[in-house]
């Protein structure tokens, strides 16, 4: 390691967000002139949400430190507290690992907590996947600080480079980069149909449907009704096998494991994953019929696969949309209806998703911009 390299310290709290940062990660690694330090937090240190730090383990990164901050309570007063102890923790791993830069992605709790730690410790941000609206996420709210809080962007279409600008960002610093996610669909060796099916220990069926639902955390106690709405809805379906991920660590999220828990236990076509991993995921896309819930890889990547996804209420709302992706409301019927359509669609046209080096584009951007002034003037166009 040389001592001139410039220590980028990479932080990842989820299965979802590990997946989109680890070709990013990988190109750091390789670099002449990077380090990469690896804080690995949240979901990934707990074993109710699948210890998925031994994928990143397994994927020959070493981790420099660990956070550990995930309460076992899915209230807001746990939520909140698990924000406390992050900051905490980020604060004291940074000011061991002593980075030039913080790299995050998205949106969630605890890369809030990571970015709060590393503005007051001075050290620069760099910021993926900002811009987005997820209107019925309190996610919304905390993307758009951490944009904030950020010094380099990197978005994934040309709408969420002008949101980005918009809030104040300077266009020289807001780089348009195309979504990882499509990027590493692309550099993936999918499994085959044989394949996933001894991986998941599950036979597909003639029909099948993949479901990753979370709650909307900007809505009162909806999580249990909704989900009890879109159980109701697959049900009804004949000759459909369902593949179920788990959802976040996030408010009410609980009672939503336990409902799936029940619907699988007493359906041999149905079977529940804590945690997938993204060669898994995405294998178990390219073999499914359409793609249902609220996750925000139901618009940003099962587009590529040309699969439809029924997207349910409100959690997405404001995101770009592909015209593969059917919306409705949480309600038995209207989710009915969706399926139905969904299964009917003929989506036989070329990936509206293009295929950008994303990965590359980051690196090339970081390389230009290692010397960031962290005072920030809020840019008003002319």
């Amino acid at each position: 390691m040389s001592i001139s390299c410039f220590k980028i310290c990479v932080v990842t709290g989820t299965r979802a967000e590990y997946g989109l940062l680890r070709w990013v990660m990988q190109g750091i690694l390789a670099s002449e002139v990077f380090d990469l330090q690896l804080i690995v937090t949240g979901m990934h240190l707990s074993p109710e949400f699948g210890f998925t730090v031994q994928e990143i383990e397994a994927d020959g990164f070493i981790i420099d430190r660990k956070v550990e901050m995930l309460l076992s309570s899915d209230t807001p007063v746990g939520i909140t507290k698990s924000m406390g102890l992050g900051m905490i923790g980020f604060a004291d791993a940074l000011v061991e690992l002593q980075p030039d830069l913080l790299l995050v992605l998205g949106d969630r709790f605890e890369t809030f907590a990571a970015a709060s730690a590393a503005l007051i410790a001075r050290i620069p941000i760099a910021h993926c996947h900002g811009g987005e609206l997820t209107e019925g996420a309190f996610d919304d709210s905390l993307r758009h600080s951490i944009t904030k809080m950020a010094h380099l962007h990197f978005v994934a279409a040309e709408e969420y480079r002008q949101r980005v600008i918009q809030m104040g960002e300077h266009p020289d610093r807001v780089f348009l980069v195309g979504g990882l996610g499509v990027e590493a669909i692309k550099r993936s060796k999918l499994l085959s149909r044989e394949e996933i099916e001894v991986h998941l220990d599950f036979k597909l069926g003639t029909r099948n449907l993949l479901i990753t639902f979370h709650p909307v955390t900007l809505e009162q106690n909806t999580s249990a009704q909704q989900m009890g709405e879109l159980l109701a809805a697959l049900d009804q379906l004949p000759n459909t096998h369902f593949i179920f991920t788990m959802p976040n660590a996030d408010t009410d999220g609980r009672v939503l494991f336990r409902m799936i828990k029940e619907f699988c236990a007493i359906r041999d076509h149905a079977k529940a994953y804590t945690s997938l991993g993204q060669l898994r995921y995405f294998s178990c896309i390219r073999y499914c019929d359409a793609v249902v819930g609220n996750s925000s890889s139901g618009l940003l990547e099962v587009p590529y696969f040309n699969i439809p996804t029924v997207n349910i209420g409100d959690r997405q709302k404001g995101r770009i949309r592909e015209k593969s992706v059917i919306d409705c409301g949480p309600f038995k019927e209207q989710i009915s209806t969706a399926i139905q359509k969904a299964l009917e669609l003929n989506l036989h046209f070329d990936s509206p998703l293009e295929v950008l080096p994303s990965s590359a584009l980051v690196l090339n951007a970081l390389e230009s911009c290692c010397d960031l002034n962290l005072k920030k003037e809020f840019y008003k166009p002319l």
